[in-house]
């Protein structure tokens, strides 16, 4: 089982081998992490979204899925878009949800990635409860056994959600 890390701070600041980005489905940029690491990343990181779409991904990214682009300017290797759920009451996504960290983990380890940097994948514009999808994020990321990855951190952008993923860590992880 690879290291759990928490972090408070910004994404785009990590020297990793792959920062996940909790992107759209168009890949092409958005708000939020994904508009964050699009700009930090730069024009190399779009040019790589818009070769996605022009190929296999013409339709864009479905929720749960992960592709690997290159990271640009940004101090990591790779980024790996995933597209996360919209959070609704009436229905449970929270398997997408899962989804999200076992395919981009299983991405990072196809390139031979040793570090990971996640954000709070739905927690922003698509409001997931933040307690839930730090939950479903640490049971996953600990369930997910690669040997290939060594680090999983986890990159929470204000200390309220540093403060529950905390919390969470203290009772899943093991």
């Amino acid at each position: 089982m690879a290291r759990i890390e928490l972090v408070l701070g910004d994404i785009t600041e990590q020297h990793v081998d792959v920062v996940v980005n909790a992107a759209n489905s168009s890949l092409l940029g958005g708000g939020g992490v994904d508009g964050a690491i699009h700009r930090k990343g730069g024009p190399d990181v779009l040019a790589a979204c818009r070769k996605l779409r022009a190929g296999h991904y013409g339709r864009g990214l479905g929720t749960g899925q992960a592709v690997a682009t290159t990271a640009g300017r940004l101090p990591a290797t790779w980024v790996v878009h995933t597209v996360g759920p919209v959070w609704s009451a009436a229905e449970d996504r929270s398997a997408l949800l899962a989804d999200c960290h076992r395919n981009s983990l299983r991405v990072a380890a196809d390139l031979g990635a040793r570090t990971v940097a996640f954000p709070a994948i739905s927690t922003g514009i698509y409001r997931w409860p933040v307690e839930s999808a730090a939950r479903v994020a640490l049971t996953t990321v600990a369930a997910t056994d690669l040997p290939e990855i060594a680090t999983v951190r986890f990159v929470l952008f204000d200390r309220a959600t540093y403060d529950v993923f905390d919390v969470v860590a203290s009772e899943v992880v093991p």
